[in-house]
């Protein structure tokens, strides 16, 4: 998902060119609220940069398929077909560098920032995930019968098992500062770790575990339209039957099961997919091997698990793994008091995240049982990672501080004097000059605030920077705790300004502009 607004436009947005992001902004009476992009038609100029980049993908072998709007206006996606996931990802990056290249072509500029305009949906990398037998065979297919298909179950609560075990390595594979400005806003998984898989499926895995038949998903729901198991009978004889996905795809979910793959929706749009697939490769491998270990037990001397011993051990992983299993509303408090019983985690920040790398648990899994990352390299990048994160606020916080000080504050200045000029014409020939009076009365005390968060901004970022700390944790922690919060009061005062002061004097395109004018 991206988002591509004008170029011109851009120019003159110095957060934008700067941080990735807007620092202060205002949203348009209409944005997102009707839905009429994400269900409109795109832009024509928009259209022709979208397909000669589809064009310019596969001259690289690139299997790009699908275009469409996204939710907020401006804000667009494109997928591939599958492919191994590390060309996958270097095909992921590569699409990427040529949308840039191919956009200012067409003057508009490829805005990759997970959350680029406050209030409307940010952008995502949807990762969607499975494991293949080297011979192309999907081990996540649930197949016509899931509840005999003892390989698919397998797999399906390595990963269940492996979300349960490392989901903390998750959120940090995920962690940044720009991802956590979308992360849990409405429109992006929040910071628990669960997994979806749907009705079906969890009837499935039940009905196994209370040792009981399954219930009969193809009983007609309704008397004009019977839904089965696997089509949809919509009684018209010109129509066929259409596939049916019994997963019922929720988009709550961080990891949901949708079909024959899960679907990984907290990588952010900015970021390589290549570390969070890493990982989660990682935690499947050592998943797998647990449950292996598992199998070789329960059989014994045998030269094969029997049956028996397969479900007794598909068994015990169901009742392991059922806390990581939820199928609601994953951006409700009801959901975080319940994930705080089950024992799940609740990362609320990247820096907190950060430090689950070097967990004996996760570190042991990462290094030595799997053998993929080494212990250097491993701290190699907690330390980047962290010192990114800590660098990405500071760079926020002074940009925010010089296009308050130099150009907002003395915009809102110009436009007070201007009223006070006005007012005192309107006086010295004798006109009442009620209306000028109130509207500088108004504006006072909203430019008096801004002072203050500015000011108080410079104290924040400065003291980080005086201070900084030997742990780069530490650095990023304090970053988080006490210069992002002063970066949020400063916009919040910012943009209450940007309604008050006229929109001549304002120095900076608006939402309006960036959003709507492409």
């Amino acid at each position: 998902e991206f988002f591509l607004v004008d170029r011109t436009m851009y120019a003159l947005r110095p957060d934008l060119k700067i941080t990735g992001r807007t620092l202060v902004g205002q949203l348009p009476p209409r944005h997102q609220q009707l839905e009429d992009h994400y269900f409109g038609r795109i832009p024509s100029r928009v259209m022709r940069a979208i397909s000669e980049l589809e064009l310019e993908c596969l001259r690289l072998g690139i299997p790009i398929k699908t275009r469409h709007n996204e939710v907020a206006p401006a804000q667009f996606e494109v997928a591939p077909i599958f492919e191994e996931a590390s060309v996958a990802v270097d095909h992921n990056l590569l699409t990427m560098d040529v949308l840039h290249k191919v956009a200012h072509r067409h003057n508009l500029r490829v805005l990759y920032h997970e959350k680029p305009f406050k209030g409307v949906n940010g952008s995502g990398k949807h990762c969607n995930w499975a494991v293949a037998t080297d011979r192309g065979e999907n081990l996540l297919d649930p197949t016509v019968r899931p509840e005999t298909n003892f390989r698919f179950l397998v797999f399906l609560l390595a990963v269940l098992r492996a979300l349960q075990e490392h989901a903390p390595l998750l959120r940090a594979a995920i962690s940044s500062s720009s991802n956590e400005h979308r992360l849990g806003a409405q429109e992006a998984p929040p910071a628990i770790i669960s997994a979806f898989l749907g009705d079906q499926l969890n009837e499935v895995l039940d009905a196994i575990d209370e040792n009981r038949p399954l219930k009969n998903f193809s009983v007609p729901q309704f008397q004009t339209i019977k839904v089965g198991g696997t089509v949809l009978d919509v009684k018209v004889a010109g129509l066929p039957h259409i596939a049916r996905d019994l997963t019922d795809r929720n988009r709550t979910s961080p990891f949901a099961f949708t079909g024959n793959k899960f679907e990984f929706r907290a990588v952010g749009s900015k970021q390589s997919p290549s570390f969070p697939v890493t990982v989660l490769n990682c935690a499947v491998t050592a998943a797998i091997t647990e449950i292996v270990a598992d199998l070789r037990a329960q059989m014994g001397s045998k030269p094969a698990p029997s049956d028996d011993d397969t479900l007794a051990v598909i068994r015990k992983y169901i009742r392991l793994t059922r806390p990581v299993r939820f199928e609601g509303d994953n951006y409700s408090d009801a959901w975080v008091a319940e994930a705080a019983r089950r024992g799940l985690p609740n990362i609320r920040t990247a820096p907190e995240a950060f430090t689950y790398l070097l967990k004996d648990k996760h570190l042991a899994m990462l290094t030595t049982d799997t053998g993929i990352f080494s212990h250097g390299e491993l701290m190699s990048r907690y330390h980047i990672l962290n010192e990114r994160y800590a660098k990405d606020v500071i760079i926020e916080a002074e940009t925010l501080k010089t296009i308050v000080g130099q150009q907002i504050l003395p915009a809102a200045l110009e436009y007070r004097k201007s009223l006070a000029e006005s007012a005192a014409a309107l006086k010295a020939v004798g006109v009442e000059a009620a209306p000028e009076v109130q509207v500088l009365n108004e504006l006072a005390p909203l430019v008096v605030a801004l002072q203050a968060e500015h000011a108080k901004l410079a104290a924040a970022v400065q003291k980080l920077i005086d201070h900084e700390s030997d742990d780069s944790n530490k650095h990023a922690q304090a970053a988080c705790d006490s210069v992002a919060p002063a970066i949020a009061a400063t916009r919040d005062a910012a943009d209450a300004l940007e309604t008050a002061v006229a929109d001549k004097y304002w120095p900076l395109p608006k939402y309006t502009e960036l959003l709507l004018t492409i």
